[in-house]
């Protein structure tokens, strides 16, 4: 994936900024349909594990770098079936990550739309956050409400990506 500002317009390299716009506009799209779908406050951990999961997904899925706001109705489906339940995406996750690490490091550096990728998913694989237990057995006591039900630690990707996977299904 190329990016303006890697080389200078004078062929010198003159050590311009460059600006990770894929990433950005990864996290903008995924921000927009988690605050569409309204199922938890934006200042809320489990908003940005669900935001970063689904920023992750649209960066990696974008196969040709052209991230376009006209194909983001098409890519829904792409990103409803990898982020679906029964889906490897942790896996997919670490294989797109070694490819474009890979693809970065043939074009002569690092990629800093990747390396905002790589410090997300390092966060979201590194971060527990205490949620429901949803493998827990049902019918195994008295639960009163929403807060009172069982609660395990777990990763953040594990909470933010099936939160992801409904915000598109509300969008």
């Amino acid at each position: 994936m190329l990016h303006r500002g890697q080389e200078s317009t004078d062929g010198a390299g003159g050590g311009e900024l460059s600006v990770p716009m894929a990433w950005f506009y990864a996290e903008y799209i995924a921000e927009e349909l988690l605050r569409t779908g309204d199922l938890m406050p934006p200042t809320s951990f489990e908003f940005r594990a669900g935001r970063d999961a689904l920023a992750l997904t649209v960066f990696l899925s974008d196969a040709c770098g052209e991230l376009s706001g006209i194909r983001v109705v098409t890519q829904l489906e792409t990103w409803l079936s990898l982020t679906a339940y029964d889906q490897p995406w942790q896996d997919w996750v670490c294989e797109r990550m070694t490819h474009l690490t890979a693809e970065a490091l043939e074009a002569g550096g690092p990629s800093p739309d990747l390396e905002l990728a790589a410090a997300a998913w390092c966060w979201l694989e590194e971060t527990e956050l205490l949620a429901p237990d949803l493998d827990a057995v049902p019918g195994g006591g008295a639960v009163l409400g929403e807060d009172d039900g069982p609660k395990v630690w777990t990763p953040a990707w594990r909470l933010g990506l099936p939160l992801g996977h409904l915000a598109i299904h509300l969008f």
